[in-house]
């Protein structure tokens, strides 16, 4: 599916931390800036906002990122939120703060926060850039972002080149975006470690949600489960009615928030000019070559 070509202006949002965990497993860490330090996660990272940069040549972007994996709101609602997850490495930290550093140089926008994650960031954006006319391009590999979609935004993995709409979304789940949550409080999400209704999956969830339309509703009419035509309505029933506060608490965990304190204004996310000293002083200290450089000069030029 192409994307559409239209003169409303987009806003490029960049689920970032997702491109620099994946570098950090799939590019050799014999990559090493002046000091000896690995940057593969670097290296992969700033690969994939060159192409972006170079390919759509965006006016209006940024770049959230995760700030940590125990302080968010979330966290306080469920201690055992994301708590599946291994602490980042102090190496990888360390490529966290060059990837911001390198982006904050080449004049994009870049964010995170201890209390929000960066799907709230984007969520929050999402938000204040559609009410001032833009197409929001949501750039993840996590698919809990397409809760965010509405008319002509787009959530794009990029890297696969994978594209979902709104009726795309449909497709792939059997609900709109707007039902993600929903359904991931019915369904759960291991990856996150939300615990969802145990034995509910995603096919389940969607069939509840297409007659119920919400996660309220549905807990509202959870006696008129067991009649719907599906196998095992009559367990689905039982189930919801056993762990409904499991649900709530599920959709408060999966929601992405979008009233995070964030510059409401458009011109936040306005490309600027690179501070071309620092750029190149952190171009050559991380080891990037003369082709890479260059690329990376033209690709940010005022």
């Amino acid at each position: 599916m192409q994307l559409l070509k239209q003169s409303q202006p987009r806003a490029y949002l960049i689920d970032s931390s997702i491109y620099v965990f994946r570098a950090w497993f799939t590019v050799p860490d014999t990559i090493t800036d002046l000091d000896g330090h690995p940057v593969n996660a670097l290296y992969g990272f700033a690969d994939f906002l060159l192409n972006l940069l170079e390919r759509e040549q965006p006016r209006h972007i940024a770049c959230a990122f995760d700030e940590s994996l125990e302080t968010s709101y979330r966290n306080t609602i469920y201690p055992a939120y994301k708590a599946n997850r291994e602490p980042a490495p102090p190496e990888l930290k360390r490529q966290f703060q060059y990837c911001r550093e390198l982006v904050r140089a080449a004049g994009i926008a870049e964010f995170a926060s201890d209390h929000y994650e960066a799907d709230d960031i984007i969520g929050t954006f999402s938000r204040h850039m559609r009410r001032h006319g833009f197409q929001n391009m949501i750039i993840s590999g996590d698919k809990d972002l397409a809760q965010l979609l509405v008319h002509r935004d787009y959530w794009w993995e990029y890297a696969r080149n994978r594209r979902m709409n709104r009726e795309d979304v449909y497709d792939h789940f059997g609900v709109y975006p707007e039902q993600i949550a929903d359904l991931l409080a019915l369904a759960g999400d291991a990856v996150d470690n939300i615990p969802g209704v145990p034995g509910i999956g995603l096919k389940t969830a969607a069939k509840i949600l297409n007659k119920f339309g919400t996660l309220e509703n549905t807990l509202d009419n959870i006696e008129q489960i067991g009649n719907m035509k599906f196998r095992g309505a009559k367990r689905a029933q039982q189930l919801l009615e056993e762990h409904q506060d499991k649900a709530r608490l599920s959709k408060q965990l999966t929601v992405i928030v979008d009233d995070a304190n964030l510059p409401d204004d458009h011109q936040a996310l306005h490309r600027q000019p690179r501070e071309t000293g620092l750029l190149e002083t952190l171009l050559e200290h991380f080891g990037f070559g003369e082709f890479r450089r260059k690329r990376w000069l033209a690709a940010v030029a005022a």
